[in-house]
C-alpha cells in the first residue's frame, strides 16, 4: 500500500511503476500487524490482465483499493488514487519487478522471506509471535497468507534489483556542491505576470471597431436556444415559516424521536502528543509512540483512562493536556468540513479504544476515545426549532405554491393571484410577482441565479400565458408563467454589446503580452523600478522573499526557463529576456541575492553526497523500470482486458454520503 501510494505521488507517468515495488518492503515492516481491519475483499478471481501469463485478478485490484482505505482510515479515494486502471497499473508493475529480479537470479530465498516475517511479526524481546497470532493478523489485513508472502517476496526482490541496478551508480563532489548552491541561495524576487487578461481592463476600442468586430464575428454570438422572458409568483419560505408558532411539546416530541447516535454531543478525548524534533528523527518518535501504544492496550486494543492519564503525564509534550491527562478541553465532534482532522477517527472508535499512532505536522499522536456525552433537551432546542421550522415552513411553501400554480392557470393573471394568496405568503403582492429578461439556458438569471430546475420548469413554456409548475428556486418557490418568446437567432448588437467589447478586447491584448514584457524588461532600469513600471500598465508586481529556485512563485509553478533565469540574477538585476509559462509571460528581477554558504556545504557534505546518490539511484531505477516496462509490452507479455476492467469499474460502488450525526436536518429548496 505505502509503496502503491509513493508511486501514484510521483508526476512521472511513465514510472507509475516504481515507488510501489521500492516501498513495498516498508508497507511489509512498517505497517503494524494487529491493526483492526475488517477487511472484506471480493472473491472474483476473473483475470484483469496478464504479465507473462501471471494473472493478476479482480480480486487483486479489490484487494489493493481495500488495503489503501485500511491504513488510512478511509481518506483515501480511488479517485485520488487514479482509478482503477492507475492501480491495475501498479500491480502490473509489480509482476515486471518480480519477473526482472527471477531473470537476473535476484529471487528471495525461502529463508530470506522467512527471516522477513520473523522479524516483522516479533514481540518486544524480538522473539516470533507464533503462527496463530501471525495467521490471524495477516488474515484480518491481507485477505489470505499467500498472498501476504507473495507480497513480501515482491519486496526482497525489488530491494535486491534496486540494489544490483544501481550498484555502481555515484555523483562527483563538483555535482553535489552546485546542485547544493542552486537549491540554497535565495533571492527577494520581484515579478510582473503579464496576461491578457490584465492588458485587456486598459485596452480601449471604439464603437465603430466594435461594431466591425460584430459584423466579422455574428455567427459566434448567435443565441442557438429560445430567450424566454417570464414573469413568475414567489414565495419565501423563510417568510411562510415566520408565521408559525413551534411549541415545547413539538420540540420535545422531535427530540425524542432522534436516534441515540444522533444526540451526541460528541466524544471525551485522551491523547498523548510525541513531537518530531528534527526528521532524521522521525522513525525513532514512531518506535516509541508504537511502543507506547503497545503497553497502553489489551488484544482488544482498549485501554484504561487511569493508565493513559499516567503515560500521558509523563510522556506527552503538549503541557496543556498533559498536566490533565491527557483529556482534552473540548468534546470531538463530526466535522464535515475537515473530515481527514486526525481527531475525526476517534469518532469511529468504540469507548476505551486506544488507536494507532497518527502523524500529522511534526509530531505523532495517540488517542484514546472516552465517552459519548450525550445533548440535553435544552442543549438541543435551538437545532430543533431551526430544523422543525425549517420542514414545516418548507411543507407549506411548497403546498401554498401548488395553489399558486393552480390559480394561475385558470386565471393567467399573476398579479390577482399574488394580491388573493399575499396574506397567507406573508408578503406583499408586489413582493410576489417577479419577472425575468429575456434568458435562455444558461444564463445567470436576476433574483434566482443558475438554475437547471428553473430552466427545466419553462422549458414547456412556448406560447404567451403558458403556466409551468412549482419549481424550488433559492430561498422558496416559483410558479413561472411565459410572457414573450423569441426563437433562435443572431442578435442585434446592442443585445450583446458587452460580450462584444470584452471578446474584442481579450484579442486584442493577447496579440499586446509578450511585446508588453518584453518593454517592461527593457524599459525598467532595476528590480525597484519594476514595480512602478508594471503599476503604470495596469499590472501588479509581486514579491517574494527568500525565494529559492525550484519552487512555485505566485499562482506560476516553476519552469526550468524560469530556475536559470532566476538563478543567474544579481542583486538590483531584471532578467531582460520575460518568461512564458503557459499563456502568461513573466517579467523578473531580484532586490536581493544571498549565495548560499559554502562553509555550510563542508559541514554536510557527507550527508549531501548520500542523499544526491540516493537521488541519481533512484532516478537510474526508475528508468530501468520504464524501459523494462516497455520491452514486456513490445514484446507482448502485458495483456490487459479491457471489458473486464470497465465492468470493474461499472460495478464501483458510488462513494458513500457521511454518516448524518447530530440534528436531522430539513429539505431546502425545491
Amino acid at each position: 500500500m505505502l509503496k502503491q501510494l509513493s508511486r501514484l505521488e510521483r508526476t512521472r507517468s511513465l514510472i507509475i511503476v516504481v515507488f510501489a515495488v521500492l516501498m513495498g518492503l516498508s508497507l511489509v515492516f512498517f505497517y503494524a500487524p494487529n491493526r483492526n481491519a475488517n477487511v472484506s475483499p471480493a472473491t472474483n478471481t476473473e483475470p484483469v490482465a496478464e504479465v507473462n501469463d501471471e494473472e493478476i485478478t479482480v480480486r487483486d485490484v479489490v484487494q489493493r483499493k481495500e488495503r489503501y482505505q485500511q491504513m488510512f482510515g478511509g481518506q483515501v479515494s480511488l479517485a485520488s488514487l487514479g482509478g482503477n486502471r492507475r492501480v491495475l497499473d501498479g500491480l502490473i508493475g509489480d509482476r515486471v519487478v518480480s519477473q526482472e529480479a527471477v531473470r537476473l537470479g535476484l529471487a528471495p530465498s525461502d529463508a530470506e522471506v522467512a527471516d522477513a516475517i520473523r522479524k516483522q511479526f516479533s514481540d518486544a524481546s524480538g522473539k516470533f509471535v507464533g503462527f496463530d497470532r501471525y495467521k490471524e493478523s495477516v488474515i484480518s489485513q491481507f485477505g489470505n497468507i499467500e498472498q501476504f508472502e507473495q507480497q513480501i517476496r515482491d519486496s526482497i526482490a525489488a530491494k535486491k534489483l534496486r540494489a544490483y541496478i544501481t550498484a555502481g551508480v555515484t555523483v562527483s563532489d563538483e555535482e553535489v556542491q552546485k546542485q547544493w548552491q542552486r537549491r540554497m541561495t535565495t533571492f527577494d524576487l520581484v515579478y510582473v505576470p503579464v496576461a491578457a487578461e490584465a492588458l485587456s481592463k486598459n485596452v480601449t476600442v471604439s464603437d465603430e471597431d466594435l461594431q466591425k468586430y460584430f459584423d466579422e464575428h455574428k455567427e459566434e454570438f448567435r443565441f442557438k436556444e429560445p430567450q424566454k422572458k417570464i414573469r413568475y409568483l414567489y414565495i419565501d419560505q423563510e417568510k411562510v415559516g415566520q408565521k408559525m408558532q413551534i411549541s415545547d411539546a413539538d420540540l420535545r416530541a422531535e427530540y425524542d424521536k432522534i436516534s441515540p447516535e444522533n444526540k451526541q454531543a460528541g466524544v471525551r478525548v485522551q491523547q498523548i502528543v510525541l513531537k518530531v524534533a528534527r526528521p532524521e528523527l522521525d522513525a525513532e518518535i514512531l518506535q516509541k509512540a508504537s511502543e507506547l501504544t503497545a503497553r497502553l492496550r489489551d488484544d482488544k486494543q482498549m485501554g484504561s483512562e487511569e493508565a493513559f492519564a499516567e503515560a500521558a503525564r509523563g510522556n506527552s509534550e503538549d503541557p496543556a493536556t498533559a498536566l490533565k491527562g491527557g483529556w482534552l478541553p473540548n468534546l470531538v465532534k463530526k466535522d464535515a468540513k475537515n473530515p481527514n482532522d486526525i481527531l475525526q477517527t476517534t469518532l469511529t472508535m468504540q469507548p476505551g479504544q486506544v488507536g494507532d499512532p497518527l502523524k500529522t505536522g511534526n509530531a505523532y499522536y495517540i488517542f484514546r476515545r472516552g465517552d459519548t456525552v450525550v445533548k440535553t433537551f435544552e442543549e438541543a432546542r435551538p437545532e430543533l426549532l431551526v430544523s422543525l421550522r425549517n420542514r414545516q415552513s418548507y411543507r407549506a411553501a411548497a403546498d401554498l405554491a401548488g395553489r399558486v400554480a393552480a390559480r394561475l392557470k385558470e386565471t393567467k393573471d399573476a398579479q390577482k393571484v399574488a394580491e388573493e394568496l399575499a396574506g397567507e405568503a406573508n408578503m406583499s403582492a408586489s413582493e410576489m410577482v417577479r419577472e425575468t429578461p429575456f434568458v435562455k439556458p444558461g444564463d445567470d438569471v436576476p433574483n434566482i441565479g443558475s438554475a437547471p430546475q428553473f430552466e427545466e420548469a419553462i422549458a414547456p413554456l412556448n406560447n404567451p400565458n403558458d403556466v409551468g409548475e412549482r419549481v424550488g428556486v433559492k430561498g422558496g418557490f416559483a410558479v413561472p408563467m411565459l410572457v414573450e418568446r423569441r426563437d433562435p437567432r443572431v442578435p442585434d448588437f446592442a443585445e450583446v454589446r458587452e460580450q462584444v467589447a470584452e471578446r474584442a478586447k481579450e484579442e486584442r491584448a493577447k496579440t499586446q503580452v509578450e511585446q508588453t514584457a518584453r518593454d517592461l524588461a527593457s524599459n525598467s532600469a532595476n528590480a525597484d523600478a519594476l514595480k512602478a513600471a508594471a503599476e503604470k500598465l495596469g499590472l501588479k508586481a509581486d514579491v517574494l522573499p527568500s525565494y529559492r529556485v525550484g519552487t512555485p512563485f505566485g499562482e506560476d509553478p516553476s519552469s526550468p526557463e524560469a530556475d536559470a533565469a532566476i538563478f543567474n540574477l544579481k542583486a538590483g538585476e531584471i532578467s531582460r529576456t520575460p518568461v512564458k509559462i503557459d499563456d502568461r509571460w513573466v517579467v523578473l528581477g531580484a532586490t536581493k541575492r544571498t549565495d548560499a554558504d559554502l562553509a555550510e556545504f563542508a559541514k554536510q557534505r557527507e550527508q549531501l553526497i548520500d542523499s544526491s546518490i540516493s537521488e541519481r539511484r533512484t532516478q537510474v531505477f526508475e528508468d530501468y523500470l520504464g524501459a523494462a516496462r516497455q520491452r514486456f509490452e513490445r514484446e507482448g507479455k502485458i495483456r490487459v482486458y479491457d471489458e473486464v476492467l470497465a465492468r470493474l469499474e461499472d460495478e464501483e460502488p458510488p462513494a458513500a454520503a457521511p454518516p448524518t450525526r447530530g440534528l436531522p436536518v430539513p429539505p431546502t429548496g425545491g
